[in-house]
């Protein structure tokens, strides 16, 4: 009895520096419980999973999909931009909500911010399009703002999902007239169960915007036939629940052979940033593929400035040579790969709402790491020089840079991080700062300077907007408590008077 009870129990799990999946006994299992607690999230499996490369795979995947919509179109973006592309995807949600298709569309409010127009939105709104703004600013919440839907999810009739680094809008496509390529994003399309986890994650967005959808219209994962034999998780992060953290942290502890990086903003905790250290030292080959110029102003600075530690332990940083590399990616061992909308710095992991894809799956690890290899080639190695400073090991070549955008909340507070862990350092004395480091420092002194002459020569500048925000503050607190106790005092459902 006991024998077949552990027969029972066997099952496919990903374990590091195997040769492949297998059958493994209730201690083996213990990984998979580890991954999933840590993500938040079940393994899934009976999907299929297609790799998209950049927005000439996705966007015309997308617009097909959207063009076989019978039932439902969810799309979720952190950025629409109301440009030719913007336009394009802005009639084709329009064209199905005329057919009576019901097309829900999520936009965040600061990342649609001099990205599309109000009257871009009530185009889409006269048209049928169901559309809704995430988390715009409130009187009751002064710092609520900072926490952004920087999601990018597309679903339709619940059966078929696209998860991915890319927003709408023309960076992605590129300016051929000018000569600036493409942005590089990755995405993938996923079939199979694991759509009824897609459409979860964006009824919990669409319930933090408005009335939330009816149960009922949401797929259960049985109620979705198998496509394929890929098992992947759908972590679905909001603010605080850190998913995608623990879970990168136990990958970076896991991996046994390699460990391969795609960030469009690197701004890596010390937690993290020791964790590819030690899997470095112990032999790993962990590599990271980083912007060689941002549309953020500074980004490029501060990830530079991390780049030391990580190169003295032995992990191999690349700077992409095109306009900007944007896609948030993942590969370890040949057999696990991650996808999504999360960056490595604090904002993402912490602050924001996000949504990610990690796949079990030898064949699609395998594209991922052949996509990574070919990246490389576009790209250049930096290392430490002869005087220990980072440097590039080979000339670059010339290249456009991003079109400045106005970035995010996101960004500017892992870059705040960053900035307060280099400032920090320099005071206390307690790590050596890298030339690197250099130009984070002069500008955080030169901001302090200026600071504080502005302090001595108009006080006021200073005294009046403090005491706007605390008096803001205040009166949100005490709306907030207000309305927490009216809740208290208002009789529950159970105790409501029955009528006869």
């Amino acid at each position: 009895m006991p024998q077949e009870r552990v027969r029972r129990s066997r099952t496919r799990v990903w374990l590091p520096g195997r040769a492949s999946y297998e059958s493994v006994s209730p201690v083996r299992t213990l990984a998979e419980q580890a991954f999933s607690r840590a993500a938040g999230a079940p393994l899934v499996t009976g999907n299929r999973v297609r790799l998209l490369k950049d927005a000439a795979e996705n966007y015309p995947a997308w617009l097909d999909a959207i063009a076989s919509a019978t039932r439902t179109v969810h799309f979720e973006c952190y950025i629409i931009h109301e440009d030719d592309v913007g336009r394009q995807f802005a009639e084709a949600l329009m064209e199905k909500a005329a057919q009576g298709v019901r097309v829900r569309l999520i936009y965040d409010w600061l990342g649609a911010l001099g990205a599309a127009s109000r009257k871009f939105w009530r185009w889409l709104q006269g048209a049928g399009v169901e559309v809704r703004c995430f988390n715009p600013p409130q009187l009751d919440s002064p710092f609520g703002w900072l926490s952004r839907d920087h999601r990018k999810v597309l679903i339709i009739d619940g059966r078929i999902g696209f998860v991915s680094g890319l927003c709408v809008g023309q960076d992605w496509v590129g300016y051929p007239e000018k000569g600036i390529e493409p942005w590089r994003d990755t995405g993938v399309e996923i079939r199979g169960p694991a759509v009824a986890d897609l459409e979860l994650a964006f009824a919990q967005s669409w319930a933090a915007t408005g009335d939330p959808l009816p149960p009922e219209t949401l797929p259960a994962r049985e109620q979705i036939a198998p496509e394929g034999d890929v098992a992947l998780r759908v972590i679905a992060g909001v603010p605080n629940s850190a998913g995608t953290y623990r879970l990168d942290q136990l990958i970076a502890a896991a991996a046994r052979r390699t460990l391969w990086l795609t960030d469009a903003y690197f701004v890596g905790t010390t937690p993290y940033v020791q964790a590819l250290r030690s899997a470095a030292m112990d032999g790993v080959d962990v590599r990271l593929l980083v912007p060689g110029a941002s549309d953020v102003v500074l980004m490029r600075a501060l990830s530079r400035a991390g780049y030391r530690p990580l190169l003295e332990a032995g992990v191999r940083i690349f700077e992409w040579n095109g306009p900007m590399i944007h896609a948030k990616t993942a590969v370890a061992d040949g057999r696990w790969a991650r996808v999504g909308s999360s960056n490595l710095n604090i904002a993402s992991w912490i602050g924001n709402w996000e949504l990610d894809v990690a796949i079990e799956d030898e064949s699609f690890a395998r594209r991922m790491e052949e996509m990574y290899l070919e990246d490389l080639r576009s790209a250049t190695e930096i290392v430490l020089g002869a005087r220990r400073r980072v440097e590039p090991l080979a000339p670059r070549r010339k290249k456009r840079r991003p079109r400045i955008g106005h970035g995010s909340t996101s960004r500017a507070a892992a870059g705040m991080v960053r900035i307060g862990n280099v400032v920090e350092a320099a005071i206390t004395d307690h790590r050596a700062l890298g030339p690197a480091e250099a130009r984070i420092m002069l500008f955080a002194g030169l901001l302090l300077l200026g600071l504080t002459a502005l302090g001595i020569l108009w006080p006021m500048a200073f005294i009046i907007p403090l005491a706007v925000l605390m008096a803001w503050t205040g009166l949100a607190l005490v709306y907030r408590a207000w309305e927490l106790h009216s809740k208290s005092e208002a009789p529950s459902p159970s105790m409501q008077p029955r009528k006869n």
